[in-house]
């Protein structure tokens, strides 16, 4: 896709040298946006091989709500380094989208009571019962847990809203890795914006991103130059089985049509 080779065309060009956790330092640019329209095909990166199963899984993950990765390591190692050694994760995305924490005040017991909310399940009662709400909001953001994780979410707000029957989602990333992550981030909320709003009986409009620390690592450089030089093939297609999202599996989901350039490696900053 021509947005992704510009997006990192600019945060090479106008990006500014910065040292960060991981040790290696970054190319970085602030606030990078771009939209693409999911009606002209799975955004699925074709100048260079993404791992459409990989990042499958990892949705399927997501939205299960499990609070560990221990059924996710049977099919992809990406979380291992962030878990413990029993495969527990502290800031597990899913875990806030279908069991977000929330304290209320109780006068009577004069005490903050504690229930869960499922905020995906909220987000898709709205796009049937009231399309037109600007509450459809999903965060990750629990501040207690996320200024003590190992890794805070970084992709932590997406939020929808409809248009014309047709589903669009808005991501904001506090920090996105431009070679590795950004690539899984777009592939990802663009499958669970087709996700929810089949759910919905809608159909998908605009995937819109917001990055705010969008970097590349010094040593992703000439991977990344290799992929400017590649012309983007045509996007590919995603079928997904007629059952609820509650029913979905791994081989309910068809990719079709993914003629991607060679793979290219790059290490992980951990």
């Amino acid at each position: 896709m021509q947005v992704y080779l510009d997006l990192v065309e600019r945060v090479l060009t106008n990006g500014v040298r910065k040292t960060n956790r991981t040790g290696v330092d970054t190319v970085s640019s602030f606030a990078e946006h771009y939209t693409v329209d999911l009606s002209a095909g799975y955004p699925l990166l074709t100048t260079k091989k993404v791992n459409f199963a990989s990042m499958l899984y990892e949705v399927l993950w997501y939205l299960s709500g499990e609070d560990h990765i221990r059924n996710l390591r049977q099919h992809t190692k990406i979380w291992d380094a962030w878990a413990d050694e029993n495969g527990n994760l502290d800031t597990a995305y899913g875990r806030y989208w279908r069991r977000f924490p929330s304290a209320r005040w109780n006068p009577e017991t004069k005490a903050y009571e504690v229930e869960e909310v499922d905020q995906i399940g909220k987000v898709v009662e709205l796009m049937k019962t009231d399309p037109h709400s600007r509450r459809m909001v999903v965060t990750a953001w629990e501040p207690g847990n996320a200024f003590g994780s190992k890794l805070p979410p970084c992709h932590y707000s997406f939020v929808f809203n409809v248009s014309e029957g047709k589903v669009n989602c808005h991501l904001t990333q506090r920090s996105g890795d431009i070679a590795l992550g950004i690539p899984f981030n777009l592939a990802a909320y663009s499958l669970i914006t087709h996700i929810l709003a089949r759910e919905a009986g809608l159909a998908v409009g605009l995937f819109s991103h917001t990055i705010v620390d969008a970097h590349v690592y010094v040593n992703h450089v000439d991977g990344l130059r290799e992929q400017l030089k590649r012309a983007p093939r045509p996007l590919p297609s995603i079928q997904i089985a007629a059952k609820p999202m509650k029913d979905l599996t791994f081989e309910d989901f068809t990719l079709s049509g993914y003629d991607p350039h060679p793979a290219i490696k790059f290490a992980v900053a951990v």
